[in-house]
């Protein structure tokens, strides 16, 4: 079986850079990913409920609207880093959950295979992991 799309992982390295992982979904690696980048939806969701209160009250300073700039533009990247990861794995042979893709046993894949990538691994046009041409058609 050949490996799917590395995973862009819901964190960066200590210098910044994108964190990718290789396996099926179904690894320690890849559940704690999971479980970070629910946290980091439901955390934008609840900052979006407090946009709406602060904006509708119309009663703000320059500064508290500063902070709500700052704070919804690090959630949006967080949701953005998500989708990128997410929207990369959806047609991705061999990852766990798509139909179709069991070897002659049934499995899908091989689980994590211990390792993840805090580097600046991109492949190809330097863009990240990309959906495949299918996904548009």
């Amino acid at each position: 079986m050949t490996d799917p799309t590395p995973r862009l992982l819901p964190w960066s390295s200590h210098d910044g850079k994108p964190c990718y992982l290789a396996g099926d979904g179904t690894g320690y690696v890849s559940r704690a990913a999971d479980r970070i980048e629910a946290e980091q939806l439901n955390a934008a969701a609840e900052l979006i409920e407090e946009a709406r209160a602060v904006l509708a009250g119309r009663r703000w300073t320059p500064g508290e609207i500063h902070l709500l700039a700052v704070n919804l533009a690090a959630a949006l990247a967080d949701v953005h880093r998500v989708a990128e990861s997410r929207g990369a794995r959806l047609f991705v042979p061999g990852y766990e959950g798509v139909p179709g893709d069991e070897d002659d046993e049934g499995n899908n894949g091989e689980g994590d295979r211990g390792g993840h990538d805090c580097h600046d691994g991109r492949q190809g046009d330097g863009r990240g992991p990309q959906l495949p041409a299918e996904a548009f058609g």
